[in-house]
Formats: C-alpha cells, structure tokens, sequence
C-alpha cells in the first residue's frame, strides 16, 4: 500500500525552544509536547514534528539545511514582500533577502536549529 507522506520531522537541540519558534511563526501551539519532542498540526493535514536531535533512533546523520520547508503563497510579489517584513520583525534570520527566481518570487530564512524556511509565490501567481 503506498500512502502519501503526512509527517515532516525536523531533529532540533531544544524542542521546547523551537516549538516555541514555530508557535510564533505558524499562529497556533503545538499538539503535543514533551521533554523530547513537539508536534503541530498544519491546516493541510500534515504534521510537524520537533524532535531532539540526541534521542533520535537511530541516531541521525547530516547537518541542518540540507533541505527546506516551503510556504506557498498567493498574492505575488507583495505577499511574499509582506511575510518577509513581518517575519524580519519576528527576528527571523534571513538567508537570502526577496528575490524573483526561475519558479517564482522568493525569499529564504532559518529556524533556531539553522532548518531553511522558503517563501514563494509561484511564477504568475
């Protein structure tokens, strides 16, 4: 049986800190929180999950980075505009500032535990 993906897991230092990032950032409080782990449910269905980096089994390899999490926007160019602005006021650290790319208009910040976060609206949009 083959089911689509409805969990993204993310390994972090400190989930209580970063649940706190992303209760900041998504508008809403986590699901479920525990000394090890956070979770928040998004409004597509899919789950966010914050889990600390040394108690993941196995344990995990790789540094953080080394993909993104994506929110799509409509409203071009001034939306993405407007979700910059307000998330520079949040003190999200910004990886690249907004710019127009091949797929759309863009820009790019992290998180505490430096997982990238990308904004765009796609091209036409």
């Amino acid at each position: 049986m083959t089911q689509d993906p409805n969990f993204t897991l993310l390994y972090v230092a400190d989930p209580a800190a970063s649940a706190a990032f992303y209760q900041r950032l998504l508008g809403k409080p986590p699901v479920e929180a525990s000394p090890t782990f956070a979770m928040f449910a998004l409004g597509s269905g899919t789950m966010l999950g914050l889990w600390r980096r040394d108690t993941v089994q196995p344990a995990a390899t790789g540094a953080p980075g080394a993909g993104e999490l994506a929110f799509a926007l409509q409203g071009g160019r001034a939306a993405v505009d407007a979700a910059q602005a307000a998330w520079q006021a949040q003190g999200i650290a910004l990886l690249q500032p907004a710019t127009a790319m091949d797929f759309g208009y863009t820009f790019t910040a992290q998180d505490p535990d430096g997982h990238r976060l990308r904004v765009f609206a796609p091209e036409g949009a």
